[in-house]
């Protein structure tokens, strides 16, 4: 798991590190803007992940091992996906300007998401057949996916933006194509589940059960559990995309050098999201088998890798300031703003390790009410408020606010677990 995600921030690295060095910021910000805002758009809708994989996990004994949460996440994706490309693309030049975006980033970043949305239905079917993967706890099958839309991806960025210069329309074109790539992977990769996951697939598309006009009460659970985490998921994307949009309010150079830490970051956060992801899966299978003990033992032992690689992250990131930002860039401006904040980047994985692995500890039990109400806290309590009363700070306030925030959402999720851990209400409560 820890391969498969970090091949996601690695894209971004590359799309980074190939604009960094043409001879404007100019395409690099307007990426900036633009994949900041696509984040925001299907990133909303991530817990066609998260919410398939634990219900996946929990249905591991049924009789169908979970085919029929895989397929109802599939019809919500392509309704969701369809519903975003129509009413999305005329707004794009008000989202645009409402990040901030300077006169000559703007046009690159409104062109980068024009192409873009074409691809949004199949990569929130991604995230579907992701999360029924993970559920299964087949983790080679999303390694697969992602590694070869990825590699992809980096292949069709050096050919359209470096060999065709088409800027920032190469790298959503690129894109585009590893989206509907890796649908088609995955859709492959099912038989590696043997002929029975096509004939579950063949016998509910003709049950009733898995339409919300017949039973309502499968869908239901869908759409409680999807519906915390949406509200989840759009905080989050709130406070990074407010980070971004406060970057390029402060001009080019500020705006690319946090695009360059944040890729950083999210490199960081995939990783160890991979304990979370395995976590998500055990923990789920668990709460099916009624077992505190093995819910408790996964979590410990994740917990232990975890944050022994959490350390190993940071015994990288803290001497290698001087060798990693020029890797992305080498326009001084952006270099000596990224250089400032560094320092921010290298506190941040020993604090956001809890919040990654409980995110997972919570998604496999189905209590995404608890990440719904943490993620409120953290966001509309602690970090526009603390943005506002650093305002003066600059940059630095920015990325303080930040700090507070993910700090705030580890220290919350460990109080949650510490009293259903005390109370043994795990199991006992059931899934809610």
């Amino acid at each position: 798991m820890i391969l498969s995600n970090i091949s996601v921030p690695l894209l971004g690295a590359v799309d980074t590190a190939i604009l960094g060095h043409l001879p404007s910021a100019t395409y690099l910000s307007g990426v900036a803007v633009g994949a900041s805002v696509m984040s925001m758009l299907l990133w909303a809708f991530g817990f066609l992940r998260m919410g398939t994989t634990g219900l996946v996990a929990r249905a591991a004994g049924s009789a169908d091992g979970g085919v029929g949460w895989l397929l109802r996440a599939l019809w919500m994706a392509a309704i969701l996906g369809i519903a975003l490309l129509t009413l999305a693309s005329p707004l794009l030049g008000i989202i645009v300007q409402w990040m901030n975006a300077s006169a000559a980033a703007a046009p690159q970043a409104q062109a980068y998401l024009q192409i873009r949305l074409f691809s949004a239905p199949l990569a929130l079917a991604n995230f579907a057949l992701l999360g029924f993967f993970i559920g299964r706890q087949n983790s080679r099958a999303p390694l697969l996916i992602l590694l070869a839309a990825n590699l992809l991806n980096i292949m069709l960025d050096v050919i359209f933006i470096i060999g065709l210069g088409w800027g920032a329309r190469g790298a959503a074109l690129a894109t585009v194509c590893a989206d509907f790539c890796a649908f088609c992977f995955g859709i492959f990769l099912l038989r590696g589940l043997g002929n029975d996951v096509y004939r579950q697939i063949a016998r509910r598309l003709r049950d009733a059960h898995l339409y919300p006009w017949k039973d309502r009460g499968p869908w239901g659970e869908l759409l409680r559990i999807n519906g915390d985490l949406f509200v989840r998921t759009c905080l989050l994307l709130l406070t990074l995309t407010f980070f971004t949009a406060q970057g390029a309010a402060q001009g080019d150079a500020v705006l690319a050098a946090n695009a360059i830490l944040l890729q950083l970051l999210m490199m960081t956060s995939y990783a160890l999201d991979g304990f979370a992801h395995a976590t998500e899966s055990l923990v789920g299978d668990a709460i099916g088998r009624r077992s505190q003990s093995m819910l408790q033992g996964t979590v410990r032992s994740a917990g232990l890798w975890a944050l022994g690689s959490a350390l190993l992250i940071t015994a990288i990131l803290v001497p290698g300031r001087e060798w990693i930002l020029p890797l992305f860039t080498d326009l001084e401006a952006v270099l000596a703003e990224a250089r400032d904040v560094y320092p921010w980047l290298c506190t941040l994985p020993l604090l956001a390790v809890w919040c990654y692995l409980l995110d997972g500890v919570f998604i496999g039990a189905g209590r995404s009410r608890e990440m719904r109400n943490t993620m409120f806290v953290a966001t509309v309590l602690i970090f526009f408020p603390a943005w506002w009363l650093t305002r003066s700070w600059g940059n630095h306030g920015v990325w303080f606010s930040l700090f507070l925030w993910i700090s705030a959402r580890s220290v919350s999720l460990l109080a949650y677990y510490r009293y259903y851990t005390q109370n043994n209400s795990w199991i006992t409560e059931g899934n809610r």
